[in-house]
């Protein structure tokens, strides 16, 4: 049965129009979408709003939410990415896998309460504690999947190849025994995540992807493309001076360079950080035509420094955004992160906006189409064909008056705080109302029982 909204204003193909109908197909796709014309009997009416396409999220580690302000303390030396990493490690060998799902469903949650129509999560928690399989080697796949189901999210699940401790070859340790898989391994995990998927919503997407150039080596790497399937590939890659320094001096190369020389790196691949790039770098990966995945807000968390962002967008480069550790879920606050951390970079405001253009446009849109990219998923556009992944703004909160069109991005990106996004739909299913999920407070409710089992 066809659903219809009517919004007083809609961004539809690039220009925002007036009194615009969407009418939602029974799977979950726009079937049509017109403009000026009245409501229709049965239609929901969102007076007051402004109807947009709801970004997909490229890049969560969902488990990763329950450490969320737990890794703020410093240590006796200085901290830095490789110190956080031990503390996640010791986290993650607590973590049963229907801990995992509580935990999972909390931050999808949260994504859509903060404008997210969908997610990919880059999964790499597969195993038991002792590193040993599960009965059903896609254990924690299945309760991915069932979180995804359970908050409504939109989903591309991304599980992950894991062979190695470092460049060395050193088998994994400690809280990396439950990541590790060997090439048939991994076979028979993607195998049983695919079955589990189909099990999940129409929407439901499976990709490969491999850790990092540190986790796979290039016979796993390749093997990992031949199990992609037309699907997507996500590939950690550059996100610390520290990696770029052990990859150059295990390989000769740079990071970036040495994928660039050995894999065929196209449009279906999402190069995550990406951070430190020289200038070759930066051209190969344009002319490659892939998706840089970036996630402010952790980057910034982590102090891994910043990707070269404004020479990208200059030269047409294709980005979108993450919350990747998930240690704070707000898609209008990592596009601010994104664009001050280049203006302190550029020492210049406004640096990510096209000339004469809004800022706050310029890095929606990039990252409505950078995501659905990123995700696979035909999505980033009020359009007939795609997924119904919508969301609304609501035009009377206070940070907004008096704003117009390209304005209300504005002020939601750099100005607004409290809840702005009112409304949100993965896939034609309406998840928030009124800036809430319609299930927070059961899902809360056993997040906050996890978080009390896994702190004791």
């Amino acid at each position: 049965m066809n659903t219809a909204l009517h919004a007083d204003w809609a961004l539809v193909n690039d220009r925002w129009e007036h009194h615009v109908r969407v009418v939602i197909d029974a799977s979950g796709r726009i079937a049509s979408v017109d403009h000026g014309l009245p409501a229709q009997p049965g239609d929901q009416c969102l007076r007051d709003r402004a109807l947009l396409p709801a970004p997909g999220n490229l890049h969560s580690h969902a488990f990763q939410r329950a450490m969320a302000g737990r890794t703020e303390r410093r240590g006796a030396t200085t901290d830095s990415f490789w110190t956080w990493r031990d503390q996640m490690y010791r986290f993650v060998e607590r973590m049963t896998p229907d801990q995992l799902q509580a935990v999972a469903a909390l931050a999808y949650v949260e994504m859509l309460e903060a404008g997210y129509g969908a997610v990919a999560e880059f999964h790499y928690l597969h195993h038991a504690a002792d590193g040993r399989p599960y009965t059903d080697i896609a254990e924690t796949s299945t309760h991915i999947v069932a979180a995804a189901q359970a908050a409504g999210i939109g989903l591309t699940h991304l599980p992950v190849l894991y062979q190695r401790g470092g460049l060395d070859g050193r088998p994994p340790t400690g809280g990396q025994r439950r990541f590790a898989c060997d090439a048939d391994q991994y076979a028979a995990l993607l195998s049983a995540a695919r079955r589990a998927a189909a099990q999940g919503r129409p929407d439901t997407l499976v990709g490969v992807a491999p850790h990092s150039l540190r986790a796979v080596d290039a016979t796993g790497l390749q093997a990992a493309l031949a199990l992609a399937g037309g699907g997507p590939v996500h590939l950690h890659i550059a996100e610390q001076s520290g990696e770029v320094e052990q990859v150059l001096a295990a390989t000769g190369q740079r990071p970036v360079q040495w994928l660039l020389d050995h894999m065929a790196v196209d449009a279906g691949w999402c190069l995550i950080h990406a951070t430190h790039l020289d200038d070759d770098e930066l051209r190969g990966v344009l002319r490659s035509g892939a998706t840089v995945g970036l996630a402010p807000i952790t980057e910034a968390n982590l102090g891994d420094g910043l990707f070269r962002a404004a020479d990208y967008r200059a030269q047409g480069g294709r980005f979108g955004v993450g919350t990747d550790s998930n240690v704070r879920i707000a898609l209008a606050e990592e596009l601010r992160t994104l664009e001050y951390g280049q203006r302190l970079a550029q020492q210049r405001r406004t640096v990510l906006a096209q000339a004469n253009g809004s800022n706050g446009r310029a890095l929606f849109d990039a990252v409505c189409a950078g995501g659905a990219a990123a995700l696979g998923r035909a999505s980033g556009r009020i359009a007939a064909g795609c997924w119904a992944d919508l969301l609304t703004l609501d035009l009377n909160h206070v940070d907004l008056a008096q704003s117009t069109d390209d304005g209300w991005l504005d002020a939601w990106v750099f100005a607004a705080s409290g809840t702005v996004v009112s409304e949100l739909w993965s896939a034609g299913r309406q998840r928030v109302c009124a800036g809430r999920h319609v299930d927070r407070d059961a899902i809360e409710r056993r997040y906050r029982q996890v978080l009390r089992e896994l702190t004791i």
